[in-house]
């Protein structure tokens, strides 16, 4: 229970992360900077989010890692179109692509047995995955 608690949360705080349609002109004008990189309505911008993945003096190399499958996964993400199946399929590709690059990152500078075993785990379960994707995809364009 614990993995699938740990897969849900990281794919929750990926799809915070994923690039979002344009608010309506309305919202964009309610939306103004508030100081401290939050926007009025207490969220951050998104160039805020993207300048907090960006490598800094300090980071480990394990961060700088985080950070990039991050960048990575934000840059690289579809655009939707509006298809809601269609939509779920390639941004959760997306999302498990930088899932697995988050995983080897573990494997790599972790230092935790269970912490490694579960980053092993996420990347079968995941490349497994991706490859339901992209077949539901191949076979179902939009």
């Amino acid at each position: 229970m614990k993995r699938l608690t740990l897969i849900v949360a990281a794919c929750l705080i990926a799809a915070a992360c994923s690039p979002q349609a344009e608010p309506a002109a309305d919202e964009a004008a309610n939306a103004m900077p508030a100081g401290d990189g939050m926007m009025a309505d207490g969220k951050m911008g998104h160039m805020d989010k993207m300048g907090m993945m960006a490598p800094a003096e300090g980071d480990s190399e394990a961060t700088r890692g985080y950070k990039a499958s991050m960048m990575t996964m934000m840059q690289d993400m579809p655009a939707y179109s509006g298809n809601a199946d269609v939509d779920f399929m390639r941004q959760m590709r997306g999302h498990h692509q930088a899932a697995i690059a988050m995983a080897r990152v573990e494997i790599a500078q972790g230092q935790n047995a269970e912490a490694k075993a579960l980053a092993q785990e996420i990347i079968t379960a995941q490349e497994r995955e991706i490859g339901v994707i992209d077949a539901w995809l191949a076979a179902n364009p939009g």
